[in-house]
């Protein structure tokens, strides 16, 4: 038996020991779609986890969005109405931020022309990724004859300690080099654009409070020291995000309590030149992963060599992060459940599959789970972000997951 991840608050069992999303049964779920494999998502435990957030950060801190997390149009359109702005990291995503009627930030390396000039165009801020991005925004927008919105990008000189994915500290794709993004913010201000300030991104995943808070102490440094080379106080500095999940076992929530006293420290001792500056944080997992659940159906239950494996209709093809192949090392189970019998006893150990003809296709590898056979329905949780969008959908043409927000 192998150990898996915890399921997290919010979920339980109806009366006839059905999982419950939001108040309605698995299985009513399913019916109301039509079919599994689905994912659902619990808009309440969001707007719960929204507010829990505010409670403890500084009050006048910025929260954002970053819908790569899931981009599900009718998530981001409630999204727009609990947070203070929408980060897009491509012109789809803008395209499905500037719908929900939000104020919307663009970041990511290799814009295309078309796509500044869409941004452009939208009054989105572009958060410059390097000094020829700068340029060919800057010509776009004289050619336009508007004022474009511009922020630049910093590759910090360090990155988040223990976070799962380091985006500064050495020679990145990302943002233009701390040593060199004063001279691009003093040429984008000479050339009249409207600058908008500083994105600064470290790492993400992370659940180290301590680790999270000194990235931020680090980056509202960082933010100070350019902004007194380039003579210009930045409207905004968008800390980045780096609050993780905990998927796995052992895994600890972020301690967000200590990380609001921390960070409230933190700007209220800023340098003076960011005494009027706004701040935000950028978040995505970290907002909408534990509000998610993905249900598929058992369609086959075998005993190869003593061991029992479930074979759903589900897989990696909409779920590559839970199967083990999308950015860990060594595979680890995420949280699972039987979910037509979640107050069962767990009396048997079996490995849950998919459909696809891979042996990478694996769900959950030997857990302890009560006993199931074709017809039950499997539930996967913490997959309300980096699922379906971050997935080989095509992969094997079994087609696309079905998607459903309840309580929204």
């Amino acid at each position: 038996m192998k150990p898996m991840g915890s399921i997290p608050p919010g979920f339980v069992a109806g009366a006839d020991g059905q999982l419950l999303i939001g108040g309605q049964s698995c299985e009513a779920l399913v019916a109301q779609v039509g079919d599994t494999p689905l994912f659902v998502l619990d808009v309440a435990l969001v707007r719960n986890k929204i507010a829990r957030l505010k409670a403890v950060m500084p009050p006048a801190l910025r929260i954002h969005y970053a819908i790569k997390a899931n981009p599900m149009p009718e998530l981001v359109n409630a999204m727009a109405r609990l947070v203070d702005g929408l980060d897009v990291a491509s012109a789809g995503e803008m395209a499905i931020a500037c719908a929900a009627h939000a104020h919307v930030s663009f970041a990511g390396p290799g814009k295309r022309d078309r796509e500044l000039e869409a941004a452009i165009a939208a009054g989105v801020t572009l958060n410059l990724e390097s000094e020829g991005e700068a340029e060919r925004a800057l010509a776009i927008a004289s050619r336009l004859g508007v004022v474009p919105k511009l922020a630049v990008r910093v590759n910090p000189d360090f990155d988040l300690k223990g976070s799962g994915m380091r985006m500064g500290g050495g020679a990145k794709p990302f943002g233009v080099d701390a040593d060199r993004a004063a001279a691009l913010v003093r040429h984008v201000i000479a050339k009249g654009a409207d600058w908008r300030g500083f994105h600064i991104f470290a790492g993400s995943q992370a659940l180290d409070a301590e680790a999270i808070a000194e990235t931020q102490r680090e980056t509202v440094a960082l933010a100070a020291r350019l902004s007194d080379e380039a003579e210009a106080a930045p409207p905004l500095v968008n800390l980045g995000g780096g609050l993780g999940i905990p998927y796995f076992p052992g895994d600890k929530s972020v301690d967000i309590e200590r990380l609001g006293q921390a960070l409230t420290q933190t700007l209220a001792n800023r340098p003076a030149i960011l005494s009027g500056s706004e701040f935000a944080i950028e978040l995505g997992r970290y907002l909408v992963g534990e509000a998610g659940v993905y249900l598929c159906r058992i369609v086959d239950r075998k005993v190869s060599k003593g061991e029992i494996f479930l074979i759903t209709d589900g897989g990696l093809h909409h779920l590559l992060a839970a199967t083990g192949n999308f950015g860990t090392v060594v595979r680890r189970n995420y949280p699972v459940a039987i979910a037509t019998h979640f107050s069962a006893e767990s009396v048997e150990v079996a490995s849950i599959t998919g459909c696809l003809c891979t042996p990478l296709d694996r769900i959950a590898d030997q857990i302890e789970i009560p006993v199931a056979h074709p017809g039950d329905l499997v539930a996967v949780f913490m997959t309300g972000a980096y699922g379906a969008t971050s997935s080989p959908e095509r992969f094997l043409g079994h087609g696309p997951a079905r998607e459903l927000l309840v309580n929204c």
